[in-house]
């Protein structure tokens, strides 16, 4: 019995393009995630971009580190990092091998494993909370550093993988300035949402760190 449509793995040519032609494509799309307590589907809703060395709000404009490593790869892995010493974000690496761009996954929609989430985001009132928001969607998802540079392509039995899904229509894709980034890169558009879906965060500018006296 051949696999339904939707439930197509997304190829690496997928991710082998421009990472302004990923990020709203992504949209829509079915997040695979595999975990020992079971399997987690969720329907991407928000996503934003991150241009690399054009870009001042990405981790790698300044070049190549030891923790922006697989942003430099091949496309279609997973990048992760850590961030404000509690929180994990996942990413989806996109663009030629060498560019470093790649696509932060902000908020979705959970489809299958709902106990899982709600056992990992016991804070959320409603569904449609339990992974709105980059660092609740890693924690309701089950998303560490050991996923660091997993491949996401074409195998839905992996930990992490993206099936077609199905894309909203085009005139129900948003885009704005990124949440949180400062500096040169706040006014570029590159934060991607479904229009009126529950689940997508609400946007915050960003606000400068005080310096201690």
């Amino acid at each position: 019995m051949s696999e339904s449509p939707d439930r197509t793995p997304l190829p690496r040519s997928f991710f082998d393009r421009p990472v302004l032609e990923v990020a709203p494509d992504l949209l829509g799309r079915t997040l695979v995630r595999n975990t020992e307590a079971g399997r987690i589907e969720l329907r991407l809703t928000e996503v934003e971009a991150y241009a690399g060395a054009v870009d001042p709000g990405s981790h790698a404009f300044r070049g190549r580190t030891a923790r922006n490593a697989v942003m430099f790869g091949p496309p279609g892995h997973v990048y992760v990092y850590f961030t404000y010493g509690m929180w994990h974000c996942l990413n989806l690496v996109c663009g030629p091998e060498g560019e470093a761009s790649g696509v932060l996954l902000r908020a979705g929609e959970i489809l299958t494993g709902a106990e899982q989430a709600r056992a990992r985001r016991r804070s959320a009132r409603y569904d449609s909370e339990l992974a709105k928001g980059p660092a609740r969607l890693a924690t309701a998802l089950d998303v560490a550093l050991s996923l660091n540079g997993a491949d996401a392509c074409g195998d839905p039995d992996a930990p992490l993988s993206v099936l077609t899904g199905t894309p909203p229509a085009e005139d129900l894709v948003r885009n704005g300035p990124r949440t949180g980034v400062g500096g040169e890169g706040a006014p570029h558009p590159w934060r991607f949402w479904i229009d009126g879906d529950r689940t997508v965060s609400p946007y915050r500018a960003h606000v400068p760190r005080k310096r201690s006296s």
